[in-house]
């Protein structure tokens, strides 16, 4: 079977956190040196249930290898990462990593590319069970299963996709399938998006957008990471904010204070004036004119 990141080695063990009663995620002072360069720099970040994050920086910021430490694929150099059943699978004989990553939701274009085009997209969601793809027959189908698919695809609003081949849907319609599969993991802890407006047109990203806000608000899941470079796509429910840049964070906590001019233009390396105006957000570049709004 294919991981969510593809075929993986089998990884060193990473160190374990002893975590907050309401965390449902904690990474104290994580740094990821490869080759002698530096990947990530003293991260700490602590995810409780209930709260909904943004991680946002630009290109080579850090996001996708602070996911991978989170999803366990990345071993961090120093630091640790505490999660709900990683003491398990530290302690196990078998040291089953599966059944923590079972906790987490995963989407990311990453994910998208690697299934095979023939699946369709009712496969797509029971594979969420297994934290795998692709099962290609692997897994025996049961009528507990599929019924547990077709109602993962009601609550996206895509049951009417469950029979069409992967390679026939569009890029809003694979991205509601990845989240329909995402809500099948078996003890559902927290739903992951990486980047997941990318290939978007504007009008498909906004219907895209306004859907994950009630999906959200609805509380379908504990807890939301959104992964972005666009601050565009920060819906209203999102309510704290994790900034990198170069590795390190620029500022991290309640969405009001970690969003600011000032965090966008040391993320970004530019002159930038960010605006809120209905719980959304805009940047704006040095003079450039700024329609009315809240600066912030």
């Amino acid at each position: 079977m294919f991981s969510e990141f593809g075929w993986q080695r089998p990884t060193p063990l990473p160190i374990f956190l002893p975590m907050a009663k309401r965390s449902l995620v904690s990474m104290n002072n994580i740094s990821v040196r490869r080759d002698g360069v530096s990947i990530l720099n003293n991260i700490s970040w602590d995810i409780e249930s209930g709260q909904h994050w943004v991680v946002i920086g630009g290109n080579g910021s850090g996001k996708t290898s602070l996911l991978r430490v989170l999803m366990g694929y990345l071993t961090p150099t120093t630091g640790a990462v505490g999660m709900k059943d990683r003491e398990d699978a530290i302690s196990t004989e078998h040291q089953n990593w599966d059944e923590w990553r079972k906790r987490i939701g995963f989407v990311s274009s990453s994910l998208a590319q690697a299934i095979d085009e023939g699946e369709t997209a009712l496969e797509v969601v029971r594979s969420g069970k297994y934290a795998a793809i692709n099962l290609w027959g692997q897994a025996e189908k049961t009528e507990i299963e599929e019924k547990a698919a077709k109602k993962a695809l009601e609550k996206v609003s895509a049951e009417d996709l469950a029979d069409r081949p992967w390679a026939v849907l569009s890029q809003g319609e694979r991205q509601r399938v990845l989240i329909a599969r995402a809500l099948l993991t078996p003890k559902l802890d927290l739903l992951v998006l990486d980047e997941p407006c990318a290939g978007l047109d504007p009008v498909a990203r906004e219907t895209f957008l306004q859907f994950l806000e009630t999906l959200t608000t609805k509380r379908t899941f504990k807890s939301l990471v959104l992964v972005t470079h666009h601050v565009e796509e920060i819906i209203p429910a999102i309510t704290h904010a994790l900034v990198l840049k170069d590795g390190e964070g620029v500022s991290q906590g309640e969405k009001r204070r970690a969003l600011n001019s000032l965090s966008m233009s040391r993320a970004f390396d530019g002159d930038l004036k960010l605006r809120s105006r209905l719980g959304r957000y805009r940047l704006y570049f040095g003079d450039e004119f700024a329609p009315e709004g809240e600066v912030v």
